[in-house]
């Protein structure tokens, strides 16, 4: 198919679904109506979609990690650190070793560093399938956070892993302190190539700003190229461009690059950004399903390949396999948060000092935790990568079954996602100890900010007959949203600081409206009296709406 016409198809899958999900009558995750669009395209209408690996990894991925990253909590992910990096490096490591030698002991016609690749790359989760999954089972926000920087950094750990299955399948040699030092080197160059591209385009941006002025269009634009210019610039260097994708994005947050940006770069830049989130997630699923036809008609001839009886045998494979990597899972979440997360609690005595924090059911938390270890994009990427052919010539061996059993994987793990993640955390309303002492009002201020984003994005969510106060309202929730999130992310000061802090905002922008609103008058008295005309009043006009809506947003206390 040609590549316009299956971009235009897969856009139109996306709206399709995301229609078909608002007006279904149960509420079900989108990636599970995508999925079986896609296959029904590629099946009941012979639309054929095939595509790169290394091209949908350049296409897809960085942005979305660079987007994740940007919008993560970074407040809430650095006092994370441990419980995430437990969870990013040593889970996939247990997850390689362990399931790599299930799937050599299930398959024994399937090479051991063929299986160490399959358990290498089903071991990161995918934080495009978790968002997606956890948008109709909302999770307590410090759970939340911790599943957001997993998934963000285990891919890293997880391709590097691969690479090395890889290496060793063509070979036929493995060395654990090589392989090592790669891993550092290849996961610290991809973080510190990610801070110096953010690093140097903002500096360079600020540059030509200042000479040039602002264009709220170009400064979009260049937030879109960042991502694939940290990743191309990390894989021309031989690191992590997954990695520098995600760091980026981080580092975004904390460079100048748009920080100062006026709000009508703001509302573009999020308006543009939440359209190439919807965009390219919903493609990815939709591309998932247009592969299940052709890869169900193979499925004989992959088990009379692999010598493993009929195709319901691979299916078996498939569900085992599922289970054991929700098993290693679970065991390792069991033990990380013991450790890292209620063992450290209960040694500063946060638990016991804080009455409003309520008991945590620990045993349905973990299962939460381990449940929502989606396979997504990472994993289909990854593993049609695998080689064609070893170094002599011969084919790959296994390659046809490691496929099979991946995109298994990937389906088996959405579909117990999406059916226990509601379940489970149906009434799981009381977060997790806190990461450090906090002031005794610390949680309530976190908890009532969290029930108003929950209670505006719900009221966003309902429909309005009127398309022009739907609009009116998405803008002040827009802005509204912001100032939540803002003070989830850093927190308040004190009580009688932030009380004077307040007074003064406000007095300043009771100023600032009247200002503006004498500024729209006088311009209204000189259209009246054709002293300048339609066109010239219409921009100033719009000067003056975009320099009112950061204030708009704010209400007297």
């Amino acid at each position: 198919m040609h590549i316009v016409t299956m971009v235009l198809v897969l856009l139109l899958a996306v709206v399709v679904s995301a229609f078909a999900t608002r007006l279904l009558p149960v509420k079900i995750p989108a990636p599970l109506l995508q999925i079986p669009l896609g296959a029904l395209l590629a099946g009941a209408f012979g639309v054929s979609i095939t595509f790169d690996p290394h091209l949908f990894l350049l296409l897809f991925i960085p942005p979305l990690l660079f987007l994740d990253g940007w919008r993560i909590p970074k407040g809430a992910f650095f006092r994370e650190w441990r419980p995430i990096l437990t969870l990013a490096t040593g889970l996939v490591v247990f997850t390689v070793v362990g399931l790599g030698w299930f799937v050599h002991w299930l398959i024994p016609t399937l090479p051991l560093a063929v299986a160490f690749a399959l358990a290498a790359i089903v071991s990161p989760t995918d934080p495009v399938a978790v968002s997606a999954m956890t948008a109709t089972a909302p999770l307590p926000s410090r759970l939340m956070h911790i599943l957001e920087g997993e998934s963000l950094l285990n891919d890293a750990t997880g391709l590097v892993c691969f690479s090395f299955a890889v290496t060793a399948a063509l070979t036929g040699s493995f060395s654990l302190p090589a392989a090592s030092l790669s891993f550092v080197m290849v996961a610290g160059g991809g973080v510190l190539t990610g801070l110096a591209v953010v690093w140097a385009i903002a500096r360079f941006n600020r540059l030509l700003v200042r000479r040039a002025g602002e264009d709220p269009a170009i400064q979009v634009l260049i937030s879109l190229l960042i991502p694939f210019a940290a990743y191309l610039s990390a894989e021309h260097l031989g690191v992590s461009g997954i990695l520098a994708a995600a760091v980026a994005g981080i580092g975004m947050h904390y460079g100048e690059l748009l920080g100062r940006a006026p709000a009508s770069t703001r509302m573009q830049r999020n308006v543009v950004w939440d359209t190439v989130q919807t965009a390219l997630n919903g493609s990815i699923f939709v591309l998932l399903g247009a592969q299940l036809p052709s890869m169900l008609r193979r499925l004989p001839e992959v088990a009379r390949a692999a010598g493993v009886g009929t195709a319901w045998h691979l299916l078996g494979y498939a569900l085992l396999i599922t289970l054991v990597l929700v098993v290693l899972r679970f065991v390792w979440v069991w033990l990380s948060m013991r450790i890292t997360v209620f063992g450290a609690g209960r040694q500063r005595g946060d638990l016991a000092d804080s009455a409003a924090i309520p008991a945590m059911p620990r045993m349905r938390v973990v299962a939460v935790t381990a449940t929502a270890g989606v396979r997504g994009a990472i994993t289909l990427a990854g593993i049609l990568t695998l080689p064609l052919a070893l170094a002599d010539g011969t084919p790959f061996p296994g390659r046809e079954l490691a496929i099979f059993l991946a995109m298994g994987v990937i389906l088996l793990s959405l579909l117990v996602a999406s059916v226990a993640l509601p379940a489970l955390a149906r009434g799981l309303d009381a977060d997790l100890p806190p990461a450090k002492r906090a002031r005794p009002d610390h949680h309530a201020r976190n908890a009532a900010a969290e029930a108003a984003v929950r209670r505006i994005e719900a009221l966003l969510a309902q429909p309005l007959a009127d398309p022009h106060e739907q609009a009116v309202r998405a803008d002040a929730a827009m802005r509204v949203l912001e100032a939540y999130r803002h003070r989830l992310d850093y927190g308040e000061a004190s009580a009688e600081h932030a009380t004077e802090l307040r007074r003064q905002a406000e007095a300043e922008r009771m100023l600032r409206l009247e200002g503006l609103q004498a500024e729209r008058d006088a311009l209204f008295r000189l259209r009246l009296s054709r002293s300048i005309g339609d066109t010239a009043h219409q921009e100033l006009l719009r000067e003056i709406d975009l320099r009112e809506l950061p204030l708009a947003g704010q209400s007297p206390r």
